[in-house]
């Protein structure tokens, strides 16, 4: 518990030096929070926070962009670039291109900054492409604020929003290509005595994303994609300002056991990726990993997350099981922060075509 200047925080403490009055002590506080949610803001404090937002020679702003969605991508360490899937909004738009069915996905997972749960509705069109609608909620959670007697004067709670509109269609020489445009938010609300805290932050974004397979006899696929480029995350009560975090990712995905097993009774697919900055390259992470299918009904994944630009590192695994028009995927991530040491258990996805 912290005591400062008459104002007690509940649980860990927020960092602020010589603020003589509590509306700017919070408003300071809220400062360092927004760069910085990458990391379990809560739990961490906002200290902590800063040095991974200002880690390099460019400072980023909604980090949580790059907090992975669904559980298919996080059982495969994310090495999604250059694979279809009905999580491909989250990934890489372009692998929604050859969706032939309409279909919607929930998904929920623990992130190491709170809860992310996210749903995403995919509407083919034939002979054009298929167009998709996606949300997600970063839930970081809420800490509530006393006064140096002990007294509840309110409590904050701390959201992340990002709303995706996707589009994907297929051309020619085996290529897939796709594009989101976004809506990111980032607020911090007030139920109390605390509305010199309250702010809002947003931007907005696009991703590009390629996926090819050129040879029609060989089952090696690529994926290119430009991710989170944007506005600048503007706050709406300050005048500090921080751009999107953009990332590029390559990658290369191939099955293995296309000589084996010829008739597409059992799969299995090796991607392996590659991601970086856009403007301050030079700290790229690495991602692995492998989708064993059987019969298209049982879907056993493992990956592998490497580099300190996400601030994780390790491995995961996932199943996966298909009946009928439903999907049911479960990843177990064991990566830990390298900031925090915290690992994120579990992510579940649920999707039904219909």
């Amino acid at each position: 518990m912290m005591v400062r200047n008459g104002m007690r925080w509940a649980g860990t403490p927020w960092t602020g030096r010589g603020h003589r009055e509590p509306g700017g002590f919070l408003r300071r506080a809220a400062r360092r929070l927004l760069p910085s949610l990458i990391v379990p803001v809560l739990a961490a404090g906002p200290a902590g926070a800063q040095e991974v937002a200002d880690e390099g020679d460019t400072q980023e702003g909604a980090l949580f962009l790059l907090l992975p969605v669904g559980a298919q991508g996080v059982g495969l360490g994310r090495a999604m670039t250059a694979l279809r899937s009905d999580e491909a909004p989250f990934w890489n738009p372009a692998g929604i291109a050859e969706e032939s069915e309409r279909r919607v996905l929930v998904y929920r997972g623990d992130q190491l900054s709170g809860t992310a749960t996210a749903a995403s509705f995919l509407f083919p069109w034939q002979r054009v492409g298929t167009f998709g609608l996606s949300y997600v909620l970063f839930d970081v959670g809420d800490q509530d604020l006393t006064d140096e007697f002990g007294n509840n004067l309110g409590s904050i709670s701390v959201r992340n929003h990002l709303a995706i509109a996707s589009f994907a269609t297929s051309l020619p020489w085996g290529i897939q290509a796709g594009a989101n445009l976004k809506l990111v938010q980032f607020r911090i609300g007030c139920r109390g005595q605390c509305p010199d805290l309250e702010t809002t932050s947003s931007a907005y974004g696009v991703d590009v994303g390629v996926q090819a397979q050129p040879f029609s006899g060989l089952p090696l696929r690529f994926g290119w994609m430009l991710a989170h480029a944007g506005t600048e995350f503007e706050s709406s009560n300050e005048e500090q300002s921080l751009p999107l975090p953009t990332r590029l990712r390559f990658a290369l995905a191939y099955q293995v056991l296309h000589r084996v097993f010829e008739d597409g009774m059992m799969d299995l697919w090796a991607t392996v990726e590659t991601e970086d900055r856009a403007r301050d390259p030079g700290s790229p992470s690495v991602y692995f990993g492998l989708n064993y299918s059987a019969a298209d009904l049982l879907f056993v994944r493992a990956g592998y997350v490497g580099g300190e630009l996400d601030q994780t590192d390790g491995a995961t695994v996932g199943l996966g099981l298909r009946i009928d028009r439903f999907d049911l995927n479960l990843a177990w991530s064991l990566t830990r922060s390298t900031v925090t040491g915290r690992s994120q258990p579990i992510h579940v996805s649920l999707g039904v075509a219909f």
